[in-house]
């Protein structure tokens, strides 16, 4: 059972939107970075900080199996575009012992 339905419906709707039906389905199932999700959903016709809310549901919701495991404490570092800027353009994740990149970062649903 989903623990935030709503969250992941949006980015089935989000991926099947960007990349067809096949494609969004193997991107959920067989994985794809994190660094591809924001990508998909920065091209998206949604406000950058609406793209921005979403990735981060759906980072939060339990419903993902994300590798490398990442465990708490952990703490999401947002990439802005230049200083000062409230546009979002990538997203890393930050633990006591490292900062891992948006791509070195696999999300995918539970089979």
């Amino acid at each position: 059972m989903l623990k935030d339905p709503n969250t992941v419906a949006a980015l089935i709707d989000l991926l099947r939107r960007e990349h067809g039906d096949n494609t969004a389905r193997y991107m959920l199932t067989e994985g794809m970075t994190l660094a591809a999700l924001i990508d998909t959903a920065l091209r998206a016709p949604m406000k950058n900080h609406e793209a921005v809310k979403l990735i981060t549901r759906a980072l939060r919701s339990g419903d993902f199996i994300i590798t490398p495991e990442i465990v708490a404490p952990s703490h999401l570092t947002y990439i802005y575009d230049r200083p000062k800027s409230l546009h979002v353009v990538d997203i890393a994740i930050e633990t006591m012992e490292r900062t891992v990149a948006s791509t070195d970062i696999r999300l995918r649903l539970p089979g």
